[in-house]
């Protein structure tokens, strides 16, 4: 947070105070079905209301092409956000243009609107200094409460808040960046890293930045899969990365030589297809030529529980194994369980992993669930995240 302001620091009384809200939320039809996101900014919204701020929220929502389409409206993310706050939301027609400064025009002090779908230009995801301005035109004061956005170097994270003097994070960014840079500096051990998801190419980035810092490496999923493979055990029908074969014996041999424990599986759950309702129990090198892994099985989540028993430091990131369904979800609720009993700092790094824990009700026990996904990883990796370096004084 060196050089960045946070909105409590922000001249916003009396002012538009443009906040760059991350509400791309789940949809069924136009129901929301998980509001994870809307909630956790409630509370820059608030302070925003509360100190008197002509609050404009902006944001995107799923992959609408660069064009207005329905389906992808904020509206239902507006409805919801009302009936949170307990008060009228106004949504503009448009994220620019005559509608939308009607909008924001109207607005008195205490009031909120919200723009319509930033995506709806194609000009948000190429980052187009004229498409900032025209955004500019609606704020005095430009907060970043976007975290999940954070890694994307769009117009409205990236160009936009270099046109505003008065820039800041907002609480979510705030608590995101203090949660998840623990684990950049020194970290207190036993540190583990449990990784889980489909692919091993998804988080070479975070292993090769953690293997220095790290003591365990828990790893399950279908990456687990490729490891195992590249391990010479036959996993059937079961996804793995060919290319990827080599990488994974480099990582194993680089985590030996870092004196880094590397757990793979010992037991999965296989069944014949992703559309199978049950599973059976097999050891590794018992994985049938037309099965597939698709959880790990109950030994490895007592190795796992094991290991995370005495943890000092925890990071997650990916589920072990199908968990949307409940035949092979047992995997990932043990993990699950097992790092929020942990008596250290424990993360879930975002992505589907925080589904998982919402799903078993256990979000309250972790220290922080981010709402990153990519920008989690990215962040992790050391990478420098254009929504967060665009913020600096």
């Amino acid at each position: 947070m060196d050089g960045i302001r946070s909105i409590a620091e922000l001249p916003i009384e009396g002012r538009r105070v443009f906040i760059r809200v991350d509400f791309n939320v789940p949809l069924h039809g136009s129901k929301i079905t998980d509001d994870t996101r809307i909630v956790a900014a409630l509370p820059t919204i608030k302070h925003a209301l509360e100190r008197g701020a002509r609050v404009v929220l902006a944001s995107h929502l799923g992959r609408p092409k660069g064009a207005p389409d329905s389906k992808y409206s904020l509206e239902p993310a507006g409805a919801l956000l009302a009936e949170l706050l307990g008060k009228e939301v106004v949504l503009a027609d448009d994220c620019i243009g005559d509608g939308a400064r009607k909008v924001v025009t109207d607005l008195r002090e205490g009031q909120i609107a919200m723009l319509e779908n930033l995506r709806f230009h194609e000009e948000e995801e190429k980052n187009d200094e004229a498409f900032a301005k025209e955004l500019a035109k609606l704020c005095d004061v430009y907060v970043n409460d976007a975290f999940g956005a954070a890694h994307r170097a769009h117009a409205s994270v990236s160009a936009l808040p270099h046109l505003i003097t008065d820039r800041g994070a907002g609480f979510l960014m705030q608590k995101e960046l203090k949660a998840l840079g623990r684990f950049s500096g020194e970290v207190e051990k036993p540190f583990v890293l449990v990784l889980g998801g489909a692919k091993v190419s998804d988080k070479i980035g975070v292993i090769e930045a953690m293997l220095n810092k790290v003591s365990t490496i828990l790893i399950g999923g279908a990456m687990a899969n490729t490891f195992l493979a590249a391990r010479g055990v036959s996993v059937g029908k079961s996804k793995i990365e060919d290319d990827k074969l080599s990488l994974a014996r480099s990582l194993l041999n680089t985590a030996k030589s870092h004196n880094v424990s590397l757990v793979l599986p010992t037991d999965v759950v296989v069944a014949e297809s992703l559309d199978s309702v049950a599973g059976e129990v097999v050891a590794i090198d018992a994985i049938g030529a037309d099965q597939m892994a698709l959880d790990i099985g109950p030994a490895t989540v007592a190795t796992f529980t094991e290991a995370l028993s005495r943890a000092r430091s925890v990071l997650w990131n990916g589920p072990m194994g199908l968990f949307e369904k409940p035949a092979f979800a047992a995997g990932t609720l043990g993990v699950a369980k097992a790092i929020a009993a942990a008596p250290g700092f424990t993360v879930v790094g975002g992505g589907d992993s925080v589904a998982a824990v919402q799903d078993a009700k256990l979000a309250d026990e972790f220290d922080h669930v981010s709402t990153g996904g990519g920008a989690s990883l990215e962040f992790l990796e050391g990478k420098k995240l254009p929504g967060v370096m665009s913020l600096i004084s």
